[in-house]
């Protein structure tokens, strides 16, 4: 079944959620293969350093983004940088979920404003949830909707 048969069956309050849970099982897949890059900055250097390495990003907002004009130039830099190279990104408005997600729970995350899933070292990496997210990336796109914003599950 293609993105579009699973679409047009779904209505769109259960294609959000089916999303969602596609973002926190790929994100938690990639933390336990160790293939998360957490943070504005790193996400940077990852993204100089070895672009072919980054799977999927995730940008998170929260109430201090709309106060923060850095934090503002930096996701446009990151979006700009991922639509040069092809990187399917999305964006969260609960940054705290993301953190809960992403981080460990004896670790207390200052920065998960910006997330990557990267590849790892060795072989190939292939994760039915991260591929629906590509596929959810590519269909926004075609709607000229080129930063979806997905809502994480609850708990």
């Amino acid at each position: 079944m293609t993105l579009e048969e699973v679409t047009t069956v779904q209505k769109p309050v259960e294609r959000a959620q089916c999303t969602g849970q596609a973002l926190a099982e790929a994100l938690e897949t990639a933390k336990a293969t160790d293939c998360l890059t957490i943070g504005v900055y790193e996400s940077a250097k990852v993204m100089n350093v070895d672009p072919d390495s980054v799977a999927f990003c995730v940008l998170a907002t929260d109430e201090e983004f709309e106060c923060d004009i850095a934090l503002q130039i930096h996701f446009t830099l990151i979006q700009s940088f991922c639509f040069d190279n092809d990187i399917s990104i999305v964006r969260v408005s609960d940054m705290q979920r993301l953190a809960e997600i992403v981080g460990d729970k004896a670790e207390q995350l200052e920065d998960a404003h910006c997330v990557l899933i990267t590849n790892p070292t060795e072989g190939s990496w292939e994760d039915p949830a991260l591929e629906k997210l590509h596929l959810f990336c590519e269909e926004s796109r075609s709607l000229n909707d080129w930063v979806p914003e997905i809502t994480l599950p609850e708990r």
